[in-house]
């Protein structure tokens, strides 16, 4: 995950505000942006994200992809996907598995589209099974998480996530309501204190340009929610 130092993931709380789009004008921060795009070219070749960070992106507006990449995608959406954005996926990933919970999503529309997987949910999406389900049935054994704050928080807190790799840009952007690395309901009760992660530190590398990577391993046991 890309974070400033004081844990933001945007550059504001509007989707006109991104860091793939305001980070590389920014002096003394986009010049060691590139680092950021090199490391994440060497992750998992599964990657899971969130509809509405795809829309975020612009795939709905994107038009045909000009590159096939060698990774797969898992994308859990109920409703921010057009079906012009499952077309960009389709033609961007090796394989694109759409887990919904929206039996009129558009992605029903393309049912049988070569490299298409939908995983389909009544209610909602239960991420737990749906990574079951990954394995079992598609033989994922990684995947690399780059979704939002709010899902961040909801994966984290279920206990499914077992490691976090930052990438901190040299950066405080601050706002209250700017998006975080766990965004999610507050913590209120001493009871829901178990929800916190502890985590081992595996790794500090120094980047250049003031840049660092952070590898952790997320402590999972009777904490987990």
């Amino acid at each position: 995950m890309l974070s400033s130092v004081d844990g933001k993931i945007s550059t504001g709380d509007v989707d006109a505000r991104d860091f793939d789009r305001d980070l590389p004008a920014l002096p003394g921060v986009g010049e060691g942006l590139a680092q950021y795009y090199e490391l994440e070219r060497c992750t998992d070749l599964f990657a899971l994200n969130s509809g509405r960070v795809m829309a975020k992106t612009g795939v709905n507006e994107a038009g045909p992809a000009a590159v096939r990449l060698p990774v797969s995608f898992v994308i859990a959406d109920d409703h921010h996907l057009t079906l012009a954005g499952i077309d960009h996926l389709l033609g961007r990933c090796r394989r694109l598995f759409l887990a919904t919970a929206n039996p009129e999503h558009p992605v029903f529309a393309r049912q049988g589209a070569e490299g298409l997987e939908i995983l389909p949910f009544d209610g909602r999406i239960d991420f737990g099974e749906l990574l079951r389900t990954l394995k079992a049935q598609h033989g994922v054994e990684r995947l690399t998480i780059q979704t939002g704050g709010t899902l961040n928080a909801l994966l984290l807190r279920q206990g499914l996530v077992d490691r976090v790799s930052l990438v901190l840009a040299p950066a405080l952007v601050g706002g209250a309501t700017t998006p975080t690395l766990v965004d999610g309901p507050p913590l209120r009760d001493a009871a829901e204190l178990r929800q916190v992660k502890a985590l081992v530190l595996d790794e500090v590398r120094r980047l250049q340009h003031s840049w660092l990577l952070l590898d952790y391993e997320v402590i999972n046991g009777e904490g987990a929610a």
